[in-house]
């Protein structure tokens, strides 16, 4: 395995995983040349990419395939001007194109940065003018064209927009023009060069509570995912990996392309509109999906009706969650649906996966699991003293000593918020858990998020997970009121199923099973029911909207 270059690790248990975990990057470390074209080099028709588009037809591409692509863009894009540390926003749904072309940028140097789809243009003009954008480059989807166009004459940096998988007025052509170019792009040295400390993208954290900042990595950040790909996901040469995620999130970094490429596994990608749970099933059982990453919502819809155990899904040897806390019911109707366990994970855009549950731990349910090797992670309490087993704490990364691979640089131009979050020798991620005597992660939720009633911390994860055993809640989310008395109350706002109807009644019973459930003092004093909840472009509830 590839990946055997930069690692080193005995993973007979955890405590001895931990110990011997260490990655050795070479000098200048570049993930085009050291990864893509050193498999290429070995192994040319091994498969890379399985993509399947909108309308179903399937396309494969080899290492050799993206080797050669990747050149040809990065001779195009650099006749086009762009350069080393040049930013460049690339908004692709899951085009494939997506992958020659984060190859391609890698070797030229220039700095990605991923963009969701669902982008409005004062999103765009906004990512393009914090970070001094050079050019866009986009998948030809009509919304992304117009909301590209109506943001343009706000971005005076961006000097060139290319569409990829057509031709427009306007736009330079990537597929037509990178055709026309040699598949050979040379390996620059020295300063034309890439070096370990450059930066290799950028991403924009989710921005719950104002503005997205800027998370800049350097060129090591895939040697990160060594640990998420080989070790959480499992994995292995031959093996076809499906991670649901648009290309424009950081969860793509962990689930697309750098992991499964450092363990010459193959990517498996489908360009859908919107997620239909059949056609997921479906995939999987027609492309013998190995090993499956999603998000708890993803597996939340993916059992409804008993739809999973309705599918072929043997092929499936591991999966794996992340983006969000997995309620303990959803664990259990995919477990029982279709006989596997699904693995836990934590991490931020800041970060690669730093929390897991690997193979050959107990699975608890509920648990993040325990710190991914490379990472010393510790929970402080607000005076900056460790909590003790089972009291709470803000999920912080020990740096005073090595700053783990896959930890962000920092904020870009943004030192104030650097300062705040990284400070007296850790990153503070803003995350509050518990941790058990074991040394198991438990989420509780974001220290903005947390409610203080009558002297109690109340953490959203619990109640929600509590409402979430009910057969009438679909969604829901728990945010804290002012209160004279008590100093906030407990308010749960709910999406119910098909087929229930809001009532006095039905708040009642809803309270009555948030007290048998946890403990009483936290059960939603107020009960409100909507239609839909508020969310960010990634999908997570916006608890600041709802406050």
């Amino acid at each position: 395995m590839l990946c055997d270059r930069f690692v080193q690790a005995d993973n007979r248990d955890y405590e001895t995983f931990r110990q011997s975990f260490k990655i050795t990057p070479p000098q200048n470390f570049n993930f085009g040349y050291d990864v893509v074209d050193a498999i290429a080099a070995r192994t040319p028709s091994a498969l890379a990419l399985l993509h399947v588009d909108r309308e179903g037809t399937p396309r494969r591409f080899t290492f050799s395939d993206i080797r050669d692509q990747s050149a040809r863009m990065a001779n195009f894009l650099a006749s086009a001007g762009i350069r080393k540390g040049d930013k460049v926003l690339l908004i692709m749904r899951r085009a494939y194109q997506y992958w020659p072309l984060n190859v391609a940028l890698c070797k030229l140097g220039a700095v990605m940065i991923p963009a969701t789809a669902q982008l409005l243009p004062h999103d765009i003009s906004y990512r393009c003018n914090a970070a001094s954008a050079k050019a866009i480059v986009c998948a030809n989807d009509p919304g992304i064209i117009a909301a590209v166009e109506a943001a343009r004459k706000d971005c005076p940096t961006v000097e060139r927009l290319i569409l990829a998988g057509g031709s427009r007025e306007g736009w330079l052509d990537l597929d037509a023009s990178a055709a026309a170019q040699s598949p050979f792009f040379p390996r620059r040295r020295g300063q034309a060069g890439t070096r370990n400390g450059d930066p290799l993208l950028i991403y924009f954290t989710s921005g719950t509570t104002g503005f997205p900042k800027m998370a800049i990595h350097d060129q090591l950040y895939p040697l990160g995912h060594i640990a998420t790909a080989r070790y959480w996901h499992t994995n292995k040469p031959g093996g076809l990996h499906f991670t649901i995620s648009d290309t424009g999130w950081a969860k793509a970094g962990w689930g697309k392309i750098y992991g499964q490429w450092l363990c010459e596994c193959a990517v498996f990608a489908y360009d859908f509109d919107r997620f239909d749970p059949v056609r997921i099933l479906e995939m999987i059982q027609t492309y013998g999906i190995t090993t499956f990453c999603a998000p708890p919502t993803m597996y939340r819809m993916l059992t409804q009706k008993n739809l999973a155990a309705q599918y072929d899904l043997s092929s499936i040897t591991h999966c794996c969650s992340a983006g969000e806390p997995l309620n303990p019911e959803v664990f259990q109707d995919w477990k029982a649906q279709t006989g596997l366990s699904i693995h836990e994970g934590f991490g931020q855009s800041e970060t690669t996966c730093c929390l897991g549950t690997f193979p050959g731990m107990e699975i608890r349910s509920g648990a993040m699991g325990r710190p991914v090797p490379g990472y010393d992670i510790c929970l402080l309490k607000e005076d900056g003293t460790p909590a003790l087993p089972g009291e709470e704490g803000e999920i912080c990364i020990r740096t005073d000593e090595r700053k783990p691979f896959g930890l962000f640089m920092g904020y870009y131009r943004d030192a104030l918020s650097t300062s705040r979050a990284w400070h007296d020798g850790f990153y503070h991620t803003g995350d509050v858990a518990t941790m058990d005597g074991e040394g198991y992660f438990w989420y509780v939720g974001r220290k903005d998020d947390l409610i203080k009633s009558s002297g109690y911390r109340i953490g959203p994860f619990e109640v929600e997970s509590a409402l979430l055993e009910h057969p009438a809640v679909l969604e829901a989310a728990i945010t804290g009121m002012p209160d004279p008395i008590r100093g906030q109350v407990v308010k749960a706002t709910i999406v119910l199923k098909e087929g229930y109807l809001p009532s006095e009644e039905l708040k009642k019973e809803l309270q009555n099973h948030v007290k048998r459930t946890t403990a009483p003092y936290k059960y939603p004093r107020i009960v409100d029911f909507a239609e839909s909840l508020p969310k960010t472009a990634s999908g997570k509830i916006r608890r600041v909207a709802l406050r």
